[in-house]
């Protein structure tokens, strides 16, 4: 052991010791910023469903708006009317602009995805019928949506959609 120290030592005599004055700043998590820009990402892709011109040919009968993705059981929609499904999640679009609820809504679909929620209701309220006419078109636009009814009384009654998501 004396012999390698001696060793060392013989290798090593001559040399500066370097000088350590700076600092180096730890390095940020990528992970944070990497997760905010692909929530930012999945929301963007989302809003890409839901385009303003998209005319779908609703089920509005005495205006009570419903659809049934194709290939769905029918019987779905007679449990989203009756309150079979009871929505996990809630998502109140009063007072908002139609850009605004269409980021909201987009934000909904991605919580029911990530939570694996498969209904949420989704309150629009009376006020000039804007969103409420407006909400169903880019619903059915989104491929992870596979019904919606307009919400019995306990869920929002007129003022509310229940949707049925694929998780």
């Amino acid at each position: 052991m004396q012999e390698e120290f001696e060793l060392f030592r013989a290798e090593t005599k001559g040399i500066k010791p370097i000088k350590q004055d700076t600092i180096i700043a730890p390095r940020q998590k990528s992970g944070q910023k990497k997760s905010y820009l692909r929530d930012i990402r999945e929301k963007e892709d989302t809003l890409f469903y839901f385009s303003d011109e998209y005319e779908p040919l609703l089920n509005e009968n005495d205006g009570i708006i419903k659809y049934l993705r194709e290939g769905e059981d029918s019987h779905l929609l007679k449990q989203l009317r009756r309150g079979d499904f009871s929505p996990e999640l809630f998502l109140d679009l009063h007072g908002l602009t139609r850009e605004q609820a269409k980021m909201e809504l987009a934000a909904l679909l991605l919580a029911c995805e990530s939570e694996r929620v498969d209904c949420a209701s989704i309150m629009t309220g009376y006020g000039s019928f804007t969103l409420k006419k407006q909400i169903p078109r880019w619903l059915v636009q989104h491929p992870k949506v596979r019904a919606l009814h307009q919400a019995p009384r306990e869920w929002g009654g007129d003022a509310a959609i229940l949707i049925l998501v694929e998780v």
